[in-house]
């Protein structure tokens, strides 16, 4: 029976004003390199599978710029543009300065989802890899009254998908591992991270980018979890 649902916080909840891809667009664009906007969400999914290491780089998640520069090489790689490192250095400054004046905007299904699974007296928690220095601003949002808790990697000591922050939402809303589902957009950090605890994992593919993955449940809209969870 399941008695707890988490949620990853980016690209479930909430995106971005301007979203993702267009400040990659945006930032490449002023070394006179165009970029695809649905081909970078791809170019996102692809390379998440090569980098599960729990440090993807992309908003502050890791402040090596190695790590950086890796994962914009294999984004850009997938999607079928060559860039010199010097050019990813210099776009990946500019993806952070306009990271910084990001506005979170809560999906149209966040609320009602969560007004659903509230209703079904279900413990609700939120799980991210935002880490120091980030704004988490669930409660401007209108979220509190519906989140249980928060957990961030900076709390547990360590990213998704490895186990700390995992346990430690466990221990938060005192529950076993098969007793709680975790939803999240990204199958190497969010479905692999909570299989290594035993948590059920609900892969939320919004933009219908991951139709191969059938080792665990994949969702479009988060409404679909209430009824998920009631079969």
């Amino acid at each position: 029976m399941v008695k707890a649902v988490f949620f990853d916080w980016f690209y479930t909840l909430v995106y971005s004003k301007p979203e993702a891809q267009e400040i990659y667009c945006q930032a490449y664009r002023e070394f006179g390199i165009e970029l695809n906007p649905r081909k970078i969400l791809k170019g996102y999914a692809l390379a998440e599978k090569q980098m599960v290491d729990g440090n993807p780089a992309k908003w502050k998640e890791s402040e090596d710029e190695e790590t950086y520069i890796r994962y914009q090489e294999i984004l850009l790689t997938e999607i079928g543009v060559k860039v010199s490192r010097d050019v990813i250095s210099k776009a990946i400054r500019s993806i952070r300065r306009m990271t910084d004046e990001l506005t979170m905007v809560l999906y149209d299904d966040t609320l009602p989802a969560l007004n659903r699974l509230k209703q079904q007296g279900l413990i609700l928690g939120l799980l991210t890899n935002m880490q120091k220095g980030m704004r988490l601003n669930y409660g401007e949002l209108g979220l509190e009254p519906y989140l249980d808790f928060v957990v961030t990697s900076e709390e547990a000591g360590a990213n998704k998908p490895e186990p700390p922050i995992f346990l430690l939402a466990l221990e938060k809303a005192k529950v076993s591992a098969h007793e709680a589902v975790y939803v999240g957009d990204q199958y190497g950090t969010d479905v692999l991270g909570a299989k290594r605890v035993g948590i059920n994992p609900v892969l939320l593919d919004r933009y219908d980018l991951a139709p191969n993955v059938s080792d665990c449940p994949r969702i479009h809209s988060l409404l679909e979890i209430a009824d998920y969870i009631s079969h």
